[in-house]
C-alpha cells in the first residue's frame, strides 16, 4: 500500500466506526424507550404506591414485565457495543476525550450488570406475587431490593452518560450543546442516586433519575444520528 493511501484508509475506518457507535447509539435509544413505554402502557406502579398496588400490577402483567426483561437482553449488548466502539473511534481521532471514554466504558459495565440486576430483582417481584392474596413482608424486601437497586443504576448511568457527552465533544465529534446536555443529564442521575436509601423507600425523588435518563436518550438519539450522517 502506498503511503498517499494510507490516511484514505484510516479515514474510512473512522467513518465506519464513527456509523457503528451512532447506530448503537440510537438503537439503545429506541430500545430503553420501547422498554419504558412498556412499563408505561401497562401503569406500572412508582416506587412510593402502596404495595396493594404494585402486587396487583404485577399480578395482572406479568407478560408486560415478561416483554421488558427480554428487552433489558438487547439493551445490554447495545450499551457494551456502544460504549467500546466509541473508545476506539476516539482513539482513532487522536485520542483527545480518551480519559473520558475510558470512563464511559468502565461505567457503561457497571450501569449494564446494575440494569441487569433491577430486570433481574423485577422478576423475582412477579414470580413472588404468583399467588399471593395480599402482600407480605417477603414481597415488600424484594420490591424495596428492586428500587434500591434502580437507585444505584443512576450514578453509573451519570458518569456513562457524562463521559461519553465529554469525550465526543473533546474529540469534535458533538456540539456544544450535547455536551451541556451531558453534563446536565449526568449530574442529574448521580445526584438522584444520591438518595438511594430514600428512593428505596418510596421517594418522589426517583424522578429526578428519569429525568436525567430521558436526557440520556435526547442526547444518544442527537449524537448517533449525527455519527450515522457523518457529521463531526
Amino acid at each position: 500500500m502506498s503511503q498517499a493511501a494510507i490516511p484514505a484508509v484510516a479515514a474510512g475506518n473512522r467513518a465506519s466506526t464513527a456509523r457503528i457507535v451512532g447506530g448503537a447509539g440510537v438503537a439503545l435509544a429506541a430500545s430503553l424507550f420501547l422498554q419504558n413505554a412498556v412499563f408505561t402502557v401497562s401503569g406500572a406502579p412508582a416506587y412510593g404506591d402502596p404495595l396493594g398496588v404494585v402486587l396487583a400490577y404485577h399480578v395482572a402483567n406479568r407478560g408486560a414485565v415478561a416483554v421488558a426483561a427480554g428487552l433489558e437482553a438487547v439493551n445490554m449488548l447495545l450499551l457494551l457495543l456502544f460504549v467500546t466502539a466509541l473508545h476506539g473511534l476516539v482513539q482513532r481521532r487522536g485520542g483527545a476525550g480518551a480519559d473520558w471514554s475510558r470512563l464511559a466504558v468502565a461505567a457503561g459495565a457497571t450501569l449494564a450488570a446494575l440494569f441487569a440486576l433491577v430486570i433481574a430483582t423485577h422478576i423475582a417481584v412477579v414470580l413472588a406475587a404468583d399467588g399471593l392474596a395480599g402482600p407480605t413482608p417477603a414481597f415488600a424486601l424484594i420490591w424495596q431490593l428492586h428500587a434500591a437497586v434502580f437507585a444505584l443504576s443512576l450514578p453509573a448511568l451519570g458518569a456513562t452518560f457524562m463521559g461519553a457527552a465529554l469525550a465526543t465533544h473533546d474529540s469534535g465529534l458533538t456540539r456544544p450543546w450535547q455536551r451541556l446536555l451531558g453534563v446536565a443529564g449526568g449530574s442529574l442521575a448521580i445526584l438522584a442516586g444520591a438518595g438511594n436509601l430514600a428512593i428505596a423507600d418510596g421517594s418522589p425523588l426517583a424522578f429526578v433519575g428519569v429525568l436525567g435518563l430521558a436526557m440520556w436518550l435526547v442526547w444518544l438519539i442527537g449524537t448517533g444520528m449525527r455519527l450515522i450522517r457523518g457529521q463531526g
